[in-house]
């Protein structure tokens, strides 16, 4: 009696690969979606920011550091004037995005 209610009903252990199968690929998705999708983009805006720079701009290194970009250079570092006749060599990877662009937001009118 009891092997033919076994035989009935199907073992409980099958399908139980199919369902941690598509649950694994759940949390790849969902990582995927949260974690490396959002940093890829940041880094690719990073990118575009570093390469986009030009003398004169206005920035602010990951450091604090405020000064205007003097000179670009091919090795991938910039002159940056902190005061009047007063210069830094740094990276160009050192400048910061979201500080910069901070700092060069327009200010907004008080009423």
């Amino acid at each position: 009696m009891y092997l033919n209610s076994v035989l009935l009903a199907g073992d409980p252990k099958q399908g139980g690969g199919m369902v941690q199968l598509v649950m694994m690929g759940a949390i790849i998705l969902v990582f995927w979606l949260f974690m490396i999708r959002p940093q890829a983009k940041k880094a690719k805006e990073q990118k575009k920011f570093v390469d986009d720079m030009q003398k004169g701009d206005k920035v602010v290194t990951i450091a604090g550091i405020h000064g205007t970009i003097n000179k670009i250079n091919e090795d991938g570092t910039l002159q940056l004037e902190v005061s009047p006749g007063s210069y830094l060599k740094i990276e160009k990877s050192t400048i910061s995005m979201e500080w910069t662009a901070a700092l060069n937001k327009p200010v907004a009118e008080k009423k």
